[in-house]
C-alpha cells in the first residue's frame, strides 16, 4: 500500500511543503550564477572567521561544490548554501558555518535520548546547533532545527572545551542531539575524538541521512547511535520529510555491520504513518535484515511546528505498534512520550525477568549482572555499568 493523504491532511500540509520547497533551491539540482564578490576570478576577500573546511565534497566545473557528505548531494555555486542552509561554497571551496558554533548545551538524562540500553540513569551532555537536512512539518526541534545559525544565539566551545565542560557537569557522555548532527559533521567528529581521549561516551542520533563514507569514518568514535526511521514509506519521507527512506535504510544497515550499538525510533504521526500493515512491513525489515534484539521504540506524536491540527497519536495506536513489532520477534520494545506504562521497562526476552524498570526517564530499579538477566543469564546488548568501568 502506497504512501496517500487524504484531501484534509494534503490541504493542511499544503503550506508546510511550500515553506520546504522555498529550501530545495538553496543548493540542490542545478547551480545558479551569482554576481557575489567570492567569484575566484576576483582577488578573494578575507575568509570570515566563523567558517570552517568542510569535508566530503568535490570540485565541479565552474567553481561549484558538490557535497559529498548525506544523500542530497548538493551542487553548490559561488557564494550559496546547500539545502541543509550551513555549508557554503566561498570561492570554489567548501565550508561548515556551524564548527564551534552550538545554540543548544543541555544535561539530559540518556533515556531521553531514547538509548535505553546504554548506562542507565547517566546523565549526558547534548550538544546541538542549528539547522537540519531535513524538513519534517511536525518537528518538535523545529526552533532549532528550522533555524538558521545567524537566527540564534550561539555559545561558542572548542572542542576540547566541549570536553572539560561534560566533566565540570560530572556527565558520564556527550550526545550529539536536538538538531540533525550531520549538517556539523565536522564538529562532532573532532569533539568525539577528545571525548574518547578523555574516555567518555559518545553517541548521536540521527535522522540516517549520512553518505556511507563519512558514516563509516565517524562510527569507530562512537559508542551508540539511535537513528529516526521516521516511516516505512517513500512517499512519507518525499512529501512530509522532504527526505528519503532508501538512505536511511542504509545507514541502519551500515551501523550494525560496524558493531555500534543502535536503537531505532519510529514517532507515529496520527493518520500519516500509523498503516498496520506499513508498520508490519518496517518491523519485519528490522527483524530480518538488523536483527530482533535492535531495541526500537514507538513514539507519540504531539502537534508541533507545521503540523498542529493533526491530533495525538491515540495511546492505542501505540500499543498495536507494539504488539506487532512483538509478532515479528522483536525482543525489545518500547512506548515513549506516553505516560507510564509496562512499556518503559526492559524484560528478559527469554524468561520474562524485569531487569530495569522505569518512570518517564528515571531508573527505579536495574537488575542486570554484568549485562545478563540474573535469572536465566540471557545476555542483553547494550553498553552497561559494569562493562563501562
Amino acid at each position: 500500500m502506497g504512501f496517500r493523504l487524504k484531501r484534509r491532511q494534503a490541504l493542511g500540509l499544503l503550506g508546510g511543503l511550500c515553506a520546504a520547497a522555498l529550501g530545495l533551491g538553496a543548493g540542490c539540482g542545478e547551480p545558479r550564477p551569482t554576481p557575489t564578490p567570492d567569484a575566484p576570478d576576483e582577488e578573494a576577500p578575507p575568509l570570515p572567521c566563523d567558517l570552517h573546511p568542510a569535508e566530503y565534497w568535490q570540485a565541479l566545473a565552474g567553481h561549484v561544490a558538490r557535497c559529498d557528505l548525506c544523500w542530497h548531494r548538493c551542487t553548490v555555486a559561488p557564494g550559496q548554501v546547500g539545502f541543509c542552509k550551513h555549508r557554503r561554497n566561498v570561492g570554489g571551496a567548501y565550508y561548515s558555518m556551524l564548527y564551534g558554533r552550538p545554540s543548544a548545551l543541555q544535561i539530559d538524562p540518556v533515556e531521553k535520548e531514547p538509548a535505553l540500553h546504554v548506562l542507565p540513569g547517566a546523565p549526558t551532555y547534548g550538544v546541538g546547533t542549528a539547522g537540519c537536512n531535513n524538513r519534517c512539518l511536525y518537528c518538535h526541534n523545529w526552533h532549532l532545527s528550522q533555524r538558521e545559525v545567524g537566527e540564534l544565539r550561539t555559545y561558542p566551545h572548542t572542542p576540547e572545551q566541549i570536553v572539560e565542560a561534560t566533566r565540570d557537569a560530572d556527565c558520564d557522555a556527550i550526545s550529539f542531539t536536538f538538531n540533525e548532527p550531520t549538517i556539523f559533521y565536522e564538529y562532532m567528529r573532532d569533539t568525539a575524538a577528545k571525548a574518547r581521549e578523555a574516555g567518555l561516551l559518545t553517541m548521536f542520533h540521527t535522522n540516517g541521512g549520512l553518505q556511507r563514507e563519512p558514516l563509516k569514518a565517524l562510527l569507530p568514535l562512537m559508542h551508540a547511535v539511535t537513528v529516526d526511521l521516521k516511516a516505512f514509506s517513500e512517499g512519507f519521507y518525499r512529501e512530509v520529510c522532504a527526505s528519503s527512506l532508501e538512505p536511511v535504510l542504509r545507514t541502519l544497515e551500515t551501523i550494525r555491520e560496524a558493531g555500534v550499538h543502535l536503537e531505532i525510533v519510529n514517532l507515529i504521526v496520527t493518520t500519516l504513518n500509523d498503516n498496520p500493515d506499513e508498520l508490519q512491513r518496517m518491523c519485519a525489515w528490522i527483524a530480518s535484515t538488523l536483527g530482533v534484539d535492535v531495541p526500537l521504540h514507538f513514539t507519540r506524536f504531539m502537534p508541533a511546528y507545521r503540523l498542529q491540527r493533526l491530533p495525538p497519536t491515540p495511546l492505542g495506536t501505540l500499543e498495536q505498534a507494539a504488539e506487532i513489532a512483538d509478532a515479528e520477534g522483536l525482543e525489545y520494545v518500547y512506548i515513549g512520550a506516553a505516560g507510564d506504562q509496562q512499556r518503559r521497562h526492559t524484560y528478559c526476552p527469554r524468561c520474562g525477568e524485569g531487569l530495569i524498570y522505569r518512570k518517564h526517564f528515571t531508573v527505579l530499579e536495574q537488575h542486570l549482572v554484568k549485562g545478563c538477566c540474573p535469572q536465566c543469564g540471557h545476555r542483553v546488548p547494550g553498553i552497561w555499568w559494569e562493562d563501562w568501568r
